[in-house]
């Protein structure tokens, strides 16, 4: 089977410019959407896929990773996730004659459009030292070379493990027990290079780096500040909450350096009035804000706050919630008093009007959400700026009730999930105790090697073997070239992947390309149909089951794949015969006690605030270049909320309120 049209090379002779749209979706959304998938997959898969996707009983997009709603529509996708749906399930596979016809040497100038053009892995393909294109091997000669070159390593921290952020909880959670089994803590991720801050930067604040709202709380708030994040690009399904919120009576403030047209004007195409109406305007306010200028800015909108509880004490700050719940605030309030709207308008380019405007919203706002993307996260002072966005939440209370909160939104649609489930070269204490209660082995204490690390591991000479569990990660890190040749340092590396891409031609002395099952396809073990859990942006956990039958006999899932890793190579005292999803809910659920998979909808776990903390000291809001941390314990009262991991809310160590005066780094 295949799509009738030959592959194609990308290039930019048909590019052209045009105007900025001024609007998004609508009838064009369609009109792109429906015949892509057709092209790819054919009338029967399209029709299996696309009214599966993100349904209770379906499977959850590959995308993103935006949330479901509590009531799903027919048609649960946006074009994004249409588009990433018939990518992964064409029916076209690439045949073994594939890898005789085509040298490593040809597809390096190959682009990554063409490659993933030829379709889907189907066999296990194998490149022996000294030779330059791959051939097929049998699964168990696949596992046989990995655990020969494991075992011939001089110590586990010479391997290293990355993980996609579309890797299921189940097999991140096996996954991370595999290799911590090794000996050793080398899991990066793909986190590591985009809200790696936004974890760094909350859980110094309020004791966790994840969202601190649900999908519901986008109809309950009075304001919604969006920053640094492109919704209508990077999460189309996020503008239809947009919409749910504006028609609520909700403001909505974009900050970013170009205005979207999709936080100009929704066209929501599963309504008569954005299909042939004038759709829905989103953004009352747009602040097109210099690059980096967001801390600033949110330094300025704080000391408006402060400014106007002095102009009618009493009425403006949640004097109790500070009282009882923060630290810091009167040298926080002393910074901000000293700050200079000469240095703040200089570095974010807006003017005294733009700033007084947005911060009359926010007084006049009972109830208000902040979201940001990798447009704060990417900076140098990415960590400080987040925590702005902390401080400016705090000082009137809008964290821990309905409507109100902080709110990354997370890219790969189980980045978050693989985090929870151990997918961290520093996961805590507590989660390591739990692993070792649980599976009667001590795992390694050391942090291990982060993606970066990784990378200057493997250029160095360190790190001789690398294991991917999905992902492109020489294109992944911002510096290609030295990603490039770090990895052609190593001994062995390994993808296990659906389709080819960059990282499976710029390879090891040795390598291998492991064809694992899709998103969309079924996962059958001893007859029996199984599913997987991924987690959302808003820490919602959801089950995820395929429609489709397998591309190929013999293609394994991700889950099995890992099950065999540790049964041919190291012989760690861990049940690895299982390959059943089901079998692995209890071990994960007793290391994060309060996440639960194989739920069949959408999981709310009860959390009090007590479980968190907002470590402060006035003594560290003082300007300086990086926040000094104290260790200090607080007491709350937390509303429940959508969390599937609230037993990891830590008390961890550093000031709440982080003063650093606006620069342009």
């Amino acid at each position: 089977m295949g799509r009738k049209r030959d592959p194609v090379e990308d290039s930019d002779v048909d590019l052209s410019v045009s105007p900025p749209e001024k609007s998004a979706a609508g009838l064009p959304s369609l009109t792109e959407t429906l015949p892509h998938a057709m092209a790819y997959m054919g009338p029967s898969r399209a029709w299996k896929t696309l009214r599966a996707v993100n349904q209770k009983d379906g499977f959850d997009c590959m995308s993103c990773a935006w949330p479901d709603p509590p009531e799903r529509k027919v048609a649960e996708f946006c074009e994004n996730g249409a588009k990433a749906i018939g990518w992964e399930a064409e029916p076209l596979r690439i045949p073994t004659r594939f890898w005789a016809e085509n040298t490593l040497a040809s597809l390096e100038h190959r682009s990554e459009y063409w490659l993933g053009q030829q379709g889907r892995l189907v066999e296990p393909v194998y490149k022996a030292a000294g030779s330059d294109s791959y051939e097929p091997v049998r699964w168990d000669q696949a596992f046989e070379i990995i655990a020969k070159e494991l075992h011939a390593l001089d110590a586990p921290d010479q391997a290293t493990f990355y993980t996609s952020g579309r890797t299921s909880n189940e097999a991140a959670f096996l996954y991370q027990l595999f290799v911590r089994a090794s000996g050793t803590n080398n899991l990066p991720d793909c986190s590591n290079m985009c809200h790696e801050s936004t974890g760094v930067a909350m859980g110094e604040t309020i004791g966790v780096g994840k969202s601190a709202i649900t999908y519901t709380d986008f109809a309950a708030a009075d304001l919604i500040i969006i920053m640094g994040q492109n919704p209508g690009t990077c999460h189309p399904r996020m503008l239809t909450a947009l919409e749910e919120a504006k028609l609520a009576g909700a403001a909505i403030v974009a900050v970013n350096p170009l205005p979207e047209a999709g936080l100009i004007n929704f066209r929501n195409p599963q309504k008569p009035r954005g299909l042939i109406g004038r759709g829905t305007d989103l953004a009352d306010q747009f602040l097109q804000i210099r690059l980096a200028g967001d801390m600033a800015l949110l330094q300025a909108l704080s000391k408006r706050v402060l400014d106007a509880e002095s102009a009618a004490p009493g009425t403006i700050l949640d004097r109790e919630f500070i009282d009882q719940h923060c630290q810091g605030f009167v040298g926080f309030a002393a910074h901000l008093a000293t700050l200079n709207e000469h240095d703040v308008l200089e570095a974010t380019g807006l003017t005294n009007r733009d700033i007084d405007e947005l911060a009359e919203r926010y007084l006049r706002a009972d109830k208000v959400i902040i979201t940001w993307a990798m447009g704060l996260t990417q900076h140098k002072k990415a960590v400080p700026t987040i925590k702005e966005i902390i401080n400016l939440l705090l000082l009137r209370g809008n964290i821990g009730k309905p409507g109100a909160g902080p709110s990354p939104i997370r890219g790969h649609s189980n980045v978050q999930g693989d985090r929870t489930m151990g997918i961290w070269e520093k996961m805590p204490p507590r989660f390591l105790d739990a692993i070792q209660r649980e599976f009667g082995f001590d795992p390694p204490r050391n942090p291990g090697l982060d993606a970066v690390d990784s990378i200057r591991g493997m250029r160095d000479g360190r790190v001789k073997v690398l294991v991917a569990l999905g992902g492109n990660l020489v294109h992944a890190i911002s510096d290609t070239a030295v990603a490039e040749s770090a990895v052609r340092r190593t001994r062995l590396s390994v993808q296990i992947s659906t389709k080819l891409n960059r990282s499976h031609v710029v390879v090891g002395e040795q390598a291998l390309i492991l064809p694992a099952l899709g998103r969309t396809e079924i996962d059958r073990q001893d007859g029996v149909e199984q599913f997987v859990t991924v987690e959302d942006t808003v820490c919602a956990v959801h089950r995820s089951a395929g429609p489709l039958e397998p591309i190929a006999p013999g293609v394994l899932s991700e889950v099995a794949i890992v099950t065999a890793l540790p049964k041919l190579s190291w012989a760690a005292p861990c049940p690895w015969t299982g390959r059943a999803s089901a079998r692995i809910t209890t071990p994960s659920g007793t290391i994060s006690p309060t996440w639960c998979p194989g739920s069949r909808t959408s999981m709310s776990v009860s959390a009090k605030r007590t479980d968190l903390c907002c470590p402060t000291d006035p003594g560290t809001a003082g300007p300086s270049p990086q926040p000094r941390a104290r260790p200090c314990s607080l007491s709350m009262s937390w509303r429940p909320f959508t969390c599937p991991r609230a037993g990891f809310f830590c008390r961890p160590s550093g000031p709440m309120i982080s003063s650093i005066p606006p620069r342009i780094p």
